[in-house]
C-alpha cells in the first residue's frame, strides 16, 4: 500500500493566466526541500501537488521517519498551505471502503468515536459526499463495533476524497507555510543584525515570495567573530525557509569609527544607519536585488521614529520593504520563536548597533540638518573598501 502526500496550494490558486509560472516556481522549490531525503515523483492536479516516493516495489510504502521528515521539509516551503499523508485508492466505494479499513486500522485501534468527511471534486462518481460518508461509515462500524460515531467531537476525523483520477484517504491535514512560493516575487536585500527582528523581517518578506540576500556589518575587534557565528546560525534558520542564499559580512569598523569622531553624537545613531543602507543598496546593486528588508517597528527605538525613518530612506533610491513596521514586540517575539531564531538572537552577544550609542539620541532628526553633519564624514572611500572587502559565506538551512 503506497502512500502518498498531497500538498495543497495556497494564493497561488488566485492567479489567472500566469498561474503556471508561480507552481512551477513552487515544484522547484519542493523538489530542493526533499531532494536530500530519497527520490520522488511529482505531479500538479486540481491544486494540489501529489508527492510519492519512487520506489520499484508499489506496495512500499513511505517508512514512517521519511514521511516526518518530509512533513517537516515541506512545513517550511512556502505555496504550501496544508499537507496531508493519504493512500490512494480506486474510485470505487468497495475499494474505498476496504482501502479506509486497511490503511486506518492501527488508528482506530486507540480512538473511541469518529467521523467520516467526504469530498467529491469528480461530480461523475455515482454517490454524492452524504452517501460516501454512510458507506463509510457503516463499513468501519461493521470491523470495529466498539466505535462510535460523534459528528460534533469526533476522536478521529477520516477524510475522503474522490478526484479526477483515483480516491484518497486520510487521517487529516497539517497546517502548510502559507504564503507565495520564494522567488516569485523578485529579490530582497536583508539588513541582517543579530537581533529579533530582522531574521523574522527576512522571514515574513520570503513568505511573500522574495528570494534573499544578507547583509551584516562586522565591527573587529569590538566584536567578536562568536557575534558573526551568531548572525550565520540566525541566517541559516531564516535559510530553512527563504532557502539558500548569500550574506554578506562587511567590515564596518573603519566607517563607523570615522562617524563617531565627526558626528554630533545625538545624530551617530541615524548617521550610521543611513552609511549602512548605503552599502546594502550598493550590494543590492550588484546581486539584482530589487528592495531593501529591514526589521525596523515604528517607535520602538529612537532611529525608529518617523521622522528617523523618512531621514533613512532618504540615503538611498530602492524601496525600503518594512514588514514589522506596524507589529509590537511581543507579536515580534513570537514569530521568532515559531521559526527558531529567538534563542540564538538572545545570546549575549554585542553587534554594532550598540557600538558607541548615543545616551541620548535625537529622535525627530532633520534631512537637512543629518546632510550637514555627513558633510564632515569623509567615508565614502571606505564606502568602496568595505564593499570590496566583503566576505561571501553560503548560507544553507
Amino acid at each position: 500500500m503506497r502512500e502518498v502526500i498531497l500538498a495543497k496550494y495556497g494564493e497561488i490558486v488566485l492567479k489567472g493566466l500566469n498561474r503556471s509560472y508561480f507552481e512551477s516556481i513552487l515544484l522547484k522549490n519542493v523538489k530542493n526541500a526533499l531532494e536530500s531525503i530519497g527520490n520522488f515523483s511529482f505531479e500538479s492536479i486540481q491544486s494540489t501537488l501529489y508527492i510519492t516516493e519512487e520506489s520499484d516495489d508499489i506496495e512500499m510504502p513511505f517508512t514512517e521517519s521519511k514521511i516526518n521528515l518530509a512533513l517537516e521539509r515541506l512545513k517550511k516551503v512556502f505555496g504550501i498551505v496544508s499537507l496531508s499523508v493519504a493512500v490512494s485508492a480506486p474510485k470505487d466505494i468497495e475499494e474505498i471502503k476496504k482501502k479506509a479499513v486497511e490503511y486506518l486500522s492501527g488508528k482506530f485501534d486507540s480512538f473511541k468515536t469518529f467521523k467520516v468527511e467526504a469530498k467529491r471534486s469528480d461530480k461523475s462518481f455515482p454517490l454524492k459526499s452524504p452517501e460516501i460518508c454512510n458507506e463509510v461509515g457503516g463499513y468501519i462500524l461493521s470491523h470495529f463495533p466498539k466505535l462510535k460515531v460523534d459528528v460534533h467531537n469526533p476522536d478521529l476525523i477520516l477524510y475522503v476524497e474522490v478526484r479526477d483520477k483515483s480516491a484518497y484517504i486520510h487521517a487529516g491535514n497539517e497546517p502548510g507555510a502559507g504564503g507565495m512560493p520564494v522567488g516569485t516575487s523578485g529579490k530582497g536585500t536583508l539588513l541582517l543584525s543579530g537581533g529579533i527582528d530582522s531574521p523574522v523581517a527576512g522571514y515574513l518578506m520570503a513568505r511573500r515570495g522574495l528570494s534573499l540576500t544578507a547583509v551584516y556589518f562586522s565591527t573587529p575587534p569590538y566584536t567578536s567573530d562568536r557575534a558573526t557565528d551568531k548572525v550565520i546560525r540566525l541566517a541559516r534558520e531564516v535559510s530553512k525557509y527563504a532557502g539558500p542564499f548569500n550574506l554578506y559580512v562587511v567590515p564596518f569598523t573603519d566607517i563607523q569609527m570615522e562617524i563617531n569622531k565627526s558626528c554630533p553624537q545625538e545624530l551617530f545613531t541615524i548617521v550610521m544607519r543611513r552609511y549602512m543602507m548605503k552599502i546594502a543598496e550598493k550590494i543590492s546593486r550588484k546581486t539584482g536585488s530589487g528592495a531593501l528588508i529591514t526589521g525596523e517597528s515604528l517607535a520602538q527605538v529612537a532611529s525608529q521614529t518617523l521622522s528617523a525613518i523618512t531621514v533613512t530612506n532618504a540615503s538611498v533610491s530602492l524601496p525600503v520593504l518594512r514588514p514589522l513596521i506596524g507589529m509590537d514586540k511581543e507579536d515580534i517575539v513570537k514569530i521568532s520563536r515559531k521559526i527558531g531564531t529567538f534563542d540564538i538572537s538572545i545570546e549575549p552577544y554585542e553587534d554594532c548597533c550598540s557600538l558607541f550609542s548615543p545616551r541620548h539620541p535625537k529622535i525627530k532628526p532633520t534631512l537637512n540638518e543629518v546632510l550637514s553633519a555627513e558633510e564632515k564624514i569623509k567615508a565614502d572611500d571606505l564606502l568602496e573598501i568595505a564593499i570590496k572587502s566583503s566576505k561571501i559565506i553560503k548560507i544553507e538551512g
